[in-house]
């Protein structure tokens, strides 16, 4: 038996690859999803008391696989496969469980929402408790989203394999897609009081890391994992001791994580010098140029905005438009950036999104115009859902007074 330290973390690392061996040997991923609970439930219990034995995760699946074989049991239209099942050893982890797991979890057939409140249930090894507090959803919502998730997959004859070549590209879009919106509301929360999620962002930073292993050629993968990792570097700065957000251009980059800009760095690098340029490696290398200025009059923005331009072309989308026009103030003046704003002042997306609010109102106070930047302060500060912003927000327009 090992020692008994970080049982926690133990289980939510064997989790994953518990359930994906069993899946594999059993089928049916709802009620190998309950099973492999009960282990989990069980080991917390045990551990603390007997110690870890020494291979965790056979403990699991053992655990598993026979409280599935009961279940089976149980199940009358069954009878003979409960026989075969009980004399066969139980399933061992294969290389390539997680990520079928994975593929699995972003099924096409499920709404983004459920691949991602699935994916961290069956993936992440988070409750549903932990999920619902991370989404600030009721308990109930996420249990909810998670059964009608498992049942689709059951509806839909799915099996627990990995797709054929043909399919992996749109599938590996998928995950991509679901670990970085699972990012996101981790490293800027939607709503609430918090500014950061960082169960989020941790979660999503090891299946990333996790999936780049898997696939150390593919250079979306590698450029997602170095965007989440230098755009969590600066999470210590991110917000004053008492949760007020501090900008970029604010924050004491002394307090930056140097080795998740190095890892970062060095990931990125790789993947733009042998792989095709995807709008993850471009995002990237965006945060990669803001991280490795040591002051922020030293960035480097006509880099910047030469980037932001690829990804335009690469993979346009309002946000892009938004944060290249910031880039093209601090190039060329903000007088250029606010004539780039009113072109796009009928966007349906940015006309009522806080970011373009705020963005037209520090283009503003730059300009000189306080009266205008204060009103545009209050109006993004009244748009947006996350109170550290409507307090930064408020703050900015309470001090052009």
């Amino acid at each position: 038996m090992g020692v008994v330290t970080g049982i926690p973390d133990l289980l939510r690392d064997c989790a994953p690859p518990v359930l994906a061996a069993v899946v594999r040997r059993y089928g049916d991923f709802e009620a190998c999803e309950d099973a492999v609970q009960e282990a989990l439930i069980a080991a917390a219990g045990q551990w603390p008391q007997t110690g870890v034995p020494e291979q965790p995760r056979n403990w699991l699946i053992t655990v598993a696989s026979r409280r599935r074989v009961e279940l089976l049991r149980n199940e009358a239209a069954r009878r003979r496969r409960e026989k075969a099942v009980r004399h066969e050893p139980a399933p061992q982890v294969r290389g390539d469980d997680e990520l079928a797991l994975l593929l699995l979890c972003c099924h096409p057939a499920l709404s983004v929402p459920a691949q991602v409140t699935l994916t961290l249930r069956a993936v992440g090894g988070l409750t549903t408790a932990e999920i619902a507090r991370a989404l600030l959803l009721p308990e109930a919502t996420v249990g909810q989203r998670i059964s009608r998730a498992k049942q689709r997959i059951r509806d839909t004859g799915t099996q627990f394999e990995m797709p054929a070549p043909g399919e992996l590209g749109e599938r590996l879009t998928a995950v991509r897609h679901v670990l970085y919106l699972i990012f996101n509301e981790g490293h800027t929360a939607s709503s609430g009081n918090a500014l950061n999620r960082v169960e989020l962002t941790r979660e999503a930073i090891r299946l990333t890391r996790q999936l780049h292993r898997r696939l150390p050629d593919d250079g979306e993968v590698a450029g997602l994992l170095a965007l989440m990792l230098l755009t969590d570097a600066r999470r210590p700065s991110r917000t004053g001791p008492d949760g007020t957000l501090i900008p970029l251009a604010a924050q004491d980059r002394r307090r930056w994580d140097a080795t998740a800009i190095a890892e970062g760095v060095a990931i990125i690098t790789d993947a733009l010098a042998r792989a095709p340029i995807g709008p993850f490696q471009l995002q990237a290398a965006i945060a990669a140029v803001h991280d490795e200025a040591a002051h922020a009059e030293d960035t480097d923005w006509p880099q910047i905005l030469v980037l932001y331009g690829m990804l335009h072309a690469l993979a346009p989308s309002p946000m892009v438009t938004l944060n290249r026009i910031v880039a093209c103030a601090m190039v060329d003046g903000p007088e250029a950036g606010l004539g780039a704003m009113d072109q796009i002042a009928e966007d349906p997306v940015l006309a009522r999104h806080h970011r373009s609010a705020a963005v037209r109102a520090h283009l503003l106070e730059l300009a000189g115009d306080r009266a205008g930047a204060q009103q545009y302060y209050r109006l993004a500060a009244q748009l947006t859902l996350s109170r550290p912003e409507q307090r930064y927000l408020e703050s900015r327009a309470a001090q052009l007074l």
